[in-house]
């Protein structure tokens, strides 16, 4: 599930908390370093286990309608393709995905204001509107219009980010990475394959014989151990500037660079530079880009 470049934040962020707590462990760092991993996939779960609350909370809707006292005709013979859609039913009643959404806690029972807003936003897309119109209908078709939902609806939502917040550190910043894989998932249930709980890591997708899971330990032991050695090449490079002055995260970029560059010599030094250089764009400052870019390259090459 995880990708490298995903995996490569997460080693960032594990020595950037280094850098602002010289007091924590290896234990602790990897510890901290596992939960964020696990925390991606359960993101993911529970985004995806969305789609029965959505679709409960247009049925109560129409529901609601039909039991007005003086209901139209449209209330008494509405169109109940979304209610009816097959993707509901398929997640809800697969044993396996019930099984970890109860293990884990996983739940939208509290959220009623947001899933009331989220179905109202829904009802008035384009997307919803042609999906509706629709006369015919398919697994491929139900599949289409929830991707269409998590591409649309969540990734802006300043109310669900406020509940990401309070429900984990990690999950505001896997949003993104987690939608995605809501989609493929939409994509392969839409194929008619059955769901399934994806391996934490792409590696163990692909079949991979260079494991993902060394690849981000061994980065993060390397910049945990080797950590004194860098700070100080990376100061003798910046001589006009105090150690205490160069951006925390500047520097836990940097160090995740050279530690990676380290750990795994079978990756060219070009490819590390340009993803931690493309990683400071989102979490450090606009100067950051060359300042990065330029350490890396020459701590990297004079070796």
């Amino acid at each position: 599930m995880l990708n490298r470049r995903i995996l490569r934040i997460k080693a960032f962020k594990a020595l950037y908390s280094y850098t602002e707590n010289r007091s924590l462990s290896l234990k602790e760092l990897e510890a901290q370093l596992d939960r964020s991993c696990e925390s991606t996939r359960d993101l993911y779960l529970f985004l995806l286990s969305v789609i029965g609350p959505l679709t409960e909370e247009a049925r109560s809707r129409i529901e609601a309608s039909r039991s007005k006292f003086n209901p139209t005709e449209e209330e008494l013979h509405p169109n109940l393709k979304f209610v009816e859609n097959a993707i509901a039913p398929l997640l809800s009643q697969d044993p396996d995905f019930s099984r970890i959404i109860s293990r884990k806690k996983l739940a939208w029972d509290q959220y009623d204001v947001l899933l009331r807003h989220l179905y109202d936003s829904i009802r008035g897309s384009g997307y919803f509107a042609r999906y509706m119109q629709k006369e015919e209908r398919s697994l491929k078709d139900d599949a289409a219009l929830w991707a269409d939902i998590f591409a649309n609806e969540f990734e802006d939502n300043a109310e669900l980010c406020d509940i990401l917040e309070d429900l984990s550190i990690w999950w505001n910043d896997d949003l993104s990475y987690a939608l995605n894989w809501c989609c493929r998932t939409m994509d392969a249930l839409g194929k008619g394959e059955r769901w399934h709980l994806p391996p934490l890591y792409m590696s163990e997708i692909q079949h991979s014989a260079e494991s993902d899971q060394a690849f981000l330990v061994g980065t993060v032991r390397k910049g945990y151990n080797s950590y004194d050695r860098y700070e100080k090449d990376i100061v003798s490079l910046t001589p006009n500037w105090d150690k205490d002055r160069i951006c925390s995260t500047d520097l836990a970029l940097i160090v995740a660079g050279l530690a990676e560059n380290e750990a795994c010599p079978g990756i060219p030094s070009k490819v590390t530079i340009n993803e931690y250089v493309e990683i400071s764009k989102f979490y450090s400052t606009p100067e950051s880009r060359a300042f990065v870019n330029g350490l890396l390259d020459k701590l990297i090459n004079k070796r």
